[in-house]
């Protein structure tokens, strides 16, 4: 009898420590909505996708967040306002419950429909305006605000070779620089996804000092519109996920740079990239929607403590590990 008993308590451990981080990179066609459920079940939703489209980008999150059997967001993180990030808080709010809202604080482009919508929805509800340095509390994960309002973690950091002849750009203003980002870990497993952050901000976060430090899985800033400064090599990634649409991100050239991150073993896309072409496009088996009428697949990352992780492609049931190192 107490062998037994040992022998479930140990299946009952080991049946803990199997549980994964999951990531649900959400096809928003150009927007964001990235579920992260941890080993425990809270979930954590980055924006939300567009409004309209009859509850189109809600609908699919409430698709995702069924499979990975969550009832209720536990944390909404809204990275800026713009209508592809935050249009679909009314359409979410009608298909799923949100216990607190966290944002970079008021809309600097003023009197934006989509911001004001935003606020009404969200109500009386809790909410927290976050800046560079706070933790989002959700269980199991350690979750770090990194940038947000033009803004950056204060963190000393590895000097980032990748700077040399690098300096800020002219003509940024507007919602995209005041863009929040976290860097989310699970044990050795980190990822980072920085939201709508432009040239500056990367700058900025990154040189001369790396704040961020090296991660795992990089969610491309602003779906691959802007090439980004070299700068960002210095995460070194194993794999990068575009959140890209059939016409919006996924440009060439941000392409081309960030093929050549150094350490890089793949570029997983939402969507084939029209403009590119094959030239410019990941091979089919890494993209989750090829065709420009898509059914909105979406892409899976599953992590554990180690450090090691496995994507699957939902279009075609593909699926990669990358092993502990």
């Amino acid at each position: 009898m107490i062998r037994l008993f040992l022998s479930i308590l140990l299946f009952a451990a080991a049946a803990q420590a199997a549980k994964t981080l999951d990531i649900y990179f959400i096809d928003t066609e150009g927007g964001q909505a990235t579920l992260v459920v941890s080993p425990s079940g809270q979930a954590m939703l980055i924006d939300t996708g567009y409004a309209g489209f009859g509850g189109r980008d809600a609908n699919r999150i409430a698709t995702a967040a069924k499979l990975a059997h969550v009832k209720r967001i536990h944390v909404l993180f809204l990275t800026h306002y713009h209508q592809d990030h935050v249009g679909g808080v009314k359409n979410l709010l009608e298909v799923l419950p949100v216990e607190s809202f966290y944002d970079h604080g008021g809309d600097v482009e003023h009197g934006n429909k989509y911001s004001n919508d935003y606020i009404n929805a969200m109500g009386a509800s809790p909410h927290t305006v976050y800046k560079p340095g706070d933790k989002i509390p959700i269980k199991d994960l350690d979750i770090t605000v990194v940038v947000g309002s033009q803004r950056h973690i204060e963190t000393k950091g590895e000097p980032n070779p990748f700077c040399a002849g690098l300096a800020p750009e002219s003509g940024e203003a507007g919602e995209n620089p005041q863009s929040g980002g976290v860097v989310i870990e699970l044990g050795k497993f980190r990822f980072a996804d920085l939201g709508d952050i432009i040239y500056n901000e990367e700058l900025a976060l990154l040189c001369p000092e790396n704040r961020i430090g090296k991660v795992d899985l990089l969610l491309t800033p602003h779906h691959g519109t802007h090439v980004s400064p070299k700068a960002d090599y210095a995460m070194a990634p194993r794999a990068i996920v575009m959140n890209n649409g059939p016409t919006k991100g996924g440009s060439a050239g941000a392409y081309k740079l960030l093929r050549a991150v150094p350490g890089l073993e793949d570029l997983w896309q939402l969507h084939f990239a029209v403009g590119g072409g094959k030239d410019a496009n990941s091979p089919d088996t890494f993209i989750a929607n090829i065709d420009e009428k898509c059914e909105g697949k979406y892409l899976k990352v599953s992590a554990h403590e180690d450090g090691s992780f496995t994507v699957l492609n939902s279009r075609n049931r593909f699926t990669k590990t990358y092993a502990a190192k």
